[in-house]
């Protein structure tokens, strides 16, 4: 019985986890700034809601170099960010 408790458990937290990577929610910005070479991007974006963070101007880092192509200075993106190894960085863009 204690195994199919934490059988179900793990499953539900899997689920959870997955459900959540899924729901990301979009945010939308104007990129100000790209340092290609510092992996880096200013953003003039409205409140992300998700880090519970009001609307302002700031820098993200960029992990995938594909999302970094995506960019172009004065652009209107919608985002998704999250802090990754501590650092906020943008991890989609449409």
């Amino acid at each position: 019985m204690k195994t199919l408790v934490k059988l179900t458990l793990a499953s539900v937290v899997v689920l959870g986890t997955a459900y959540g990577a899924l729901a990301a929610e979009f945010t939308k910005a104007t990129v100000k700034k790209i340092d290609t070479k510092a992996k880096k991007v200013t953003l003039i974006h409205e409140e992300l809601k998700s880090l519970d963070m009001p609307a302002m101007t700031m820098v993200f880092r960029i992990q995938d170099d594909a999302i970094m192509e995506k960019l172009k200075e004065g652009a209107k993106i919608e985002f998704v960010a999250e802090r990754v190894n501590g650092k906020l960085t943008v991890t989609q863009v449409k």
